[in-house]
């Protein structure tokens, strides 16, 4: 993988495969950008439609990570397995962020000192896939969210950034997955295939 060499004829599984985790990766993208808005706007809304919306951003976050999740194709199989693994986790950090959240998620995740962190999971997801682009094809804004993401949340849950900060934070982390996602979309699907023959 990370070169245009068309190794073998693509099957009808392969290209469906493809699309998928791309539109995963390009839901992920939109989410982000709704959230960064959300924030930007938030004092113009109650809290009640707040956390409605934050909620559906969210969902719509882990939706579009699990189909990338799923569907990505890697050489490794393990890797693959143990961001199942992680995908799972950050699944069982969104029931803890509804249980406790008890209706108004936005206001559990933003008044919560370790709210914040309970996102770890779902941001070191979107940072694998992120990396591995980077890795395979010279995405090197992949690299960059991958570290971005997970200090970013450390640091609102420490305290140390404001809500400026926390907003101007999430402008940024959208802006630069939205140009990540646009380079990546528009590559022939057969280089996400690669070598079928070196997958083990």
């Amino acid at each position: 993988m990370g070169d245009y060499v068309l190794y073998q004829p693509l099957t009808r599984a392969d290209k469906i495969t493809v699309v998928l985790y791309r539109a995963g990766i390009a839901l992920a993208c939109l989410s982000l950008l709704a959230m960064a808005v959300f924030a930007a706007f938030l004092h113009l809304l109650d809290a009640r439609s707040a956390s409605l919306y934050f909620d559906y951003f969210l969902a719509a976050l882990y939706f579009s990570m699990g189909l990338s999740v799923f569907f990505i194709h890697l050489y490794i199989g393990r890797f693959k397995k143990n961001l199942k693994r992680l995908y799972y986790v950050a699944l069982a950090a969104l029931v803890f962020i509804l249980i406790q959240g008890n209706g108004d998620t936005v206001s559990f995740i933003s008044a919560t000192r370790g709210g914040p962190l309970l996102l770890l999971p779902i941001s070191m997801c979107m940072g694998f896939v992120a990396a591995k682009e980077a890795f395979c094809f010279r995405l090197l804004e992949g690299y960059a969210l991958a570290l971005i993401m997970p200090l970013y949340l450390i640091a609102i849950s420490t305290g140390v950034l404001g809500q400026n900060a926390v907003t101007s934070g999430l402008l940024l982390i959208a802006a630069l997955f939205a140009f990540f996602t646009f380079r990546k979309i528009f590559m022939p699907i057969h280089v996400d295939i690669g070598d079928k023959s070196a997958y083990r």
